[in-house]
């Protein structure tokens, strides 16, 4: 009996001694919060599907554009998510150290501009002498605005509003005219006819294919923790089928935006199909990079090498058995 009682405690003692492996903590600057496809990350985390992989994420919320690409170039995050490539581009091109790991968003389906219900304005062609927002430069919203204008052939003039909740704000009290945001926000509004939408991002057919938003890292991240990146976006592409299969997640994202779960519905569906966040490949970099030298981003178009060296795409669900 003795014997027995030893080995047990021997045993005990044994256990309590193996070491205890805590999670890698992947710190991500995310751009605005809130939105169906940024906020996907928090639902993950939230469902388990980022531990499972041996991660825990600290997130922290942006304005987008500069805010974040600055948070990743200075090495404070791990990851920057959802930010315009044209930023990310800009970025490279004057030697910051930093490469796009994954597509985030492809085409413009989210997307919408709006003017007051009061104001007359019915589509961009109104908007000659008008001011146009956008969240920050570099950002989609940037790239996407200047586009609507130069489809429209007016000269309205862009102006960087921040958040989508501040630029409606900005509209309302009559700052600017024509305001950016992405469902389901504002949706009672638009319903009441107090604002109307008078463009969205999938009225320009040559940016529909076009990889618009990205994930960066750091040079430094990227070459000692590639393993911690692959586990983070294998977790994340589990995260997008859940996502688009699960009712909790729209259950959390209605919850989140204090909109119907119809709304809720109406957003993911009409606006956010699957596809378009797809994480590989970049496509259409060819117009994106011409976009960048009319912007005058870039001065010159992206050298072959310059390409292989900015996009490392670190994993690619279609090739992952």
């Amino acid at each position: 009996m003795r014997k027995i009682v030893l080995a047990l405690v021997l045993t005990g003692l044994s256990l309590a001694s193996c070491p205890v492996f805590a999670n890698d903590v992947v710190k991500v600057a995310s751009a605005q919060k809130g939105f169906w496809d940024t906020t996907i990350l928090l639902y993950g985390e939230r469902a388990g599907l980022f531990k499972a992989q041996g991660l825990d994420l600290e997130i922290t919320w942006t304005n987008g554009g500069a805010e974040t690409e600055q948070a990743v170039i200075s090495g404070s995050v791990d990851i920057a998510a959802a930010n315009g490539i044209l930023g990310a581009i800009a970025a490279h091109a004057k030697g910051a150290p930093v490469r796009i790991i994954a597509a985030e968003s492809t085409g413009v389906t989210d997307l919408f501009w709006y003017a007051r219900g009061d104001s007359g304005l019915k589509s961009f062609g109104d908007l000659d002498g008008k001011t146009v927002g956008f969240s920050s430069p570099g950002s989609s919203s940037n790239m996407v605005a200047l586009a609507l204008i130069a489809q429209a052939h007016v000269s309205a003039k862009p102006v960087a509003t921040g958040g989508a909740p501040g630029t409606l704000t900005q509209v309302m009290s009559g700052q600017i005219d024509v305001g950016w945001a992405v469902p389901p926000l504002h949706f009672d509004l638009i319903d009441q006819g107090k604002i109307r939408i008078i463009g969205r991002g999938s009225d320009i057919a040559e940016m529909r294919d076009q990889t618009v938003r990205v994930f960066e890292t750091n040079t430094t991240t990227l070459a000692a923790h590639r393993d911690i990146l692959i586990r983070f976006f294998r977790a994340y592409q589990k995260t997008l089928d859940w996502a688009y299969r699960e009712p909790e997640a729209l259950v959390q994202f209605a919850a989140d935006n204090k909109v119907s779960l119809e709304q809720a519905h109406r957003a993911r569906d009409e606006f956010y199909p699957q596809s378009a966040l797809a994480l590989a490949p970049i496509s259409n970099l060819d117009l994106t990079v011409k976009q960048a030298i009319e912007l005058k981003r870039l001065s010159a178009p992206l050298t072959a090498e310059q390409v292989r060296e900015l996009i490392d795409i670190v994993y690619d669900p279609r090739t992952d058995k």
